[in-house]
């Protein structure tokens, strides 16, 4: 049978409609177990996104003192991440487009700034969330989240 020979090949990359189905119900069972939860705390989620921004802050800072030798001054704050600064020890290596992914430094969940003092009281640096009251101390909503005391 010339020409007639069928070839089969079972190399094929990809992912077949069962394994694609078997992933997104995974993604609806791990949705539905995590939403909930943090639905019914929304004060807990902001203080989590708080840690999770802080923890992003400090990488950028990791980079800019890989770059400049330094981490930014308190006086050249964090915006020393997304401009160049201009008082104080100025390198010539700073990045541009700076060390932010969306070149602009980001506020708190609750719309504050966060605090930023180099050379810190805890660390080299330290970096404040003074959570939703907005001011030192508090507990509850109110916490103060703070770099040092994230693990």
């Amino acid at each position: 049978m010339k020409g007639h020979t069928l070839a089969y090949c079972r190399n094929e990359k990809g992912f077949t409609l069962i394994e694609l189905m078997v992933v997104i119900v995974i993604l609806g069972i791990l949705a539905g177990l995590v939403v909930p939860r943090l639905m019914g705390r929304p004060e807990e989620a902001k203080q989590v996104k708080a840690q999770l921004q802080i923890e992003s802050l400090e990488t950028a800072l990791k980079l800019y003192k890989l770059d400049n030798g330094a981490y930014p001054t308190t006086d050249q704050g964090l915006y020393a991440l997304v401009e160049r600064p201009v008082s104080g020890t100025v390198s010539t290596n700073w990045r541009e487009g700076g060390y932010l992914e969306k070149g602009a430094v980001p506020k708190d969940p609750w719309g504050n700034d966060f605090v930023y003092l180099s050379p810190g009281l805890h660390h080299e640096y330290d970096i404040i969330s003074y959570g939703a009251d907005g001011v030192p101390g508090g507990e509850g909503k109110d916490k103060d989240i703070n770099n040092w005391e994230i693990e």
